[in-house]
């Protein structure tokens, strides 16, 4: 459970990042967002989550 605590304080950390250091980067980040159609959305998203997985799983194996 620790180390599902320290993954999410550091996603906070990185997501963080892009607005303090550079929030009109994080505006256009999400004007692309929004108009980028919901399938690739998905798509991006589900590759996300697989290599996510596959580092943990490579890393703790």
């Amino acid at each position: 459970m620790a180390d599902l605590g320290v993954a999410i304080g550091l996603v906070l950390v990185i997501e963080g990042l892009i607005w303090a250091l550079a929030p009109r980067l994080g505006r256009r980040l999400l004007a692309a967002a929004s108009e980028t159609p919901e399938q690739s959305l998905r798509l991006a998203g589900t590759l996300a989550v697989a290599a996510g997985v596959l580092l943990v799983w490579l890393i703790r194996g």
